[in-house]
């Protein structure tokens, strides 16, 4: 079993990592579903080409972090590509506020430059909105890292649990992961 892992991951807003293992994606997706079922830890659901995977918790955080498997064929391996993120509406709001933001930020620097051009005062308001709002984007994004610190631990938890359901399966009573 080999991982992989880049220096960008450690910035990236969803960490990914990449596993290599012999089984073929028919017998992982079988042996991950048994995995899962004997860890009463981790709960998610599995399909033959990707696994959605979380860690069950007493409280459901606004930051719970779930690991997206995508299995795939690569030469005579399977490759296990794992993306770490929040739930999927959790995702979908961060985007929507980025993808706000960045129309706001052209419209507003464009309002500004136009004013500009024209040599008109009535847009003189657009560079500082624009600041405004790249500012809003910035703490968008250190909410998101901020989460991240959170579910550190979960992470690494998931991370693990990934890497070890490559290996041999071998049923066990109770597997014991400490938060």
């Amino acid at each position: 079993m080999i991982t992989e892992e880049s220096t960008i991951d450690r910035i990236r807003t969803r960490p990914r990592f990449k596993v290599f293992t012999s089984l073929s994606p028919e017998e992982y997706s079988v042996q991950l579903k048994k995995f899962l079922a004997a860890d009463p830890q981790f709960s998610g659901n599995i399909n033959r080409e990707s696994a959605t995977i979380y860690v069950k918790t007493e409280h459901n955080e606004f930051w719970k972090p779930y690991l997206s498997l995508r299995t795939e064929k690569e030469n005579s391996t399977t490759a296990i590509r794992g993306i770490f993120g929040p739930s999927s509406a959790v995702w979908t709001f961060f985007m929507f506020l980025y993808f706000i933001w960045g129309i706001l930020w052209m419209v507003f620097i464009t309002l500004w430059f136009v004013g500009i051009q024209i040599r008109s005062e009535d847009y003189h308001w657009g560079l500082p909105m624009s600041l405004v709002v790249l500012i809003l984007g910035m703490l968008t994004y250190l909410a998101a890292r901020y989460g991240q610190k959170k579910g550190k631990s979960e992470m690494e938890l998931l991370r693990k649990f990934a890497i070890e359901s490559t290996l041999p399966f071998e049923k066990k009573e109770t597997k014991q992961h400490s938060l």
